[in-house]
């Protein structure tokens, strides 16, 4: 019975976890397996592993067939490298020792990659963080340097708008100023035109006196005759 070792599908819709199994070749991907290995999660940055390092490298002595995802798994966690060590052993090109010591080496390498890695994406999240907050208070500070121009603007047209009524309030009195003058001076001119009609108006009085005396006179006159 020919075994391969694949991913079975589980979580929902976008967000998919995968069981690392050891399965019949001929069962269907969701179907029935012989034995769970592991748990992959690619929703992490990095992607979640968890893989039982002896099971896996059993199954691969025996001559189990990973699939290529399932494949590029075992080699990021060290399970090729440890069979192609074992079979080193087998063949008496190599020690146990030396196995060990240098599959502790890559571990040591890959612990040091992983955790730089790590780091790397930790720093450009903090990064990103600082460049959004950054961006927001840039943004808050252009929208409060607006409003206040807005609010000056404003400010400087309700003074034009109380300057220009104070301006046409000044213009009336400064009319009635202008008036009270000329009417002063219509009345002086039409008291200094009233003496000189009075002054006219007396002699022809004093003629109308000189005839009513002479028709006086001439009628007595003719009564003493």
């Amino acid at each position: 019975m020919p075994v391969r070792i694949r991913l079975q599908r589980h979580g929902r819709k976008g967000r998919p976890i995968f069981s690392i199994v050891a399965a019949d070749s001929r069962s269907p991907r969701d179907g029935r397996f012989i034995e769970k290995i592991g748990q992959y999660n690619p929703n992490t940055n990095p992607a979640t592993i968890d893989l039982n390092f002896d099971s896996a490298l059993e199954w691969m002595q025996k001559g189990a067939q990973p699939s290529d995802t399932c494949r590029a798994i075992l080699s990021y966690k060290g399970v090729l490298l440890k069979k192609h060590l074992l079979d080193g052993v087998r063949k008496g090109a190599l020690t146990e020792e030396q196995v060990e010591e240098r599959f502790d080496k890559w571990l040591e390498e890959k612990s040091q990659k992983i955790q730089d890695k790590s780091t790397e994406l930790a720093k450009s999240i903090e990064d990103k963080e600082r460049a959004r907050i950054e961006a927001e208070n840039a943004k808050a500070d252009a929208r409060a340097e607006a409003l206040k121009s807005q609010e000056t603007e404003q400010e400087a047209g309700s003074d034009t708008e109380e300057s220009a009524p104070a301006e046409e309030g000044s213009a009336p009195e400064t009319e009635a100023a202008a008036e009270e003058p000329s009417a002063e001076a219509a009345e002086e001119q039409q008291a200094e035109e009233t003496p000189e009609a009075k002054t006219d108006n007396a002699p022809a009085e004093d003629s109308a006196d000189d005839a009513s005396k002479t028709e006086s006179s001439e009628e007595g006159e003719k009564a003493a005759e």
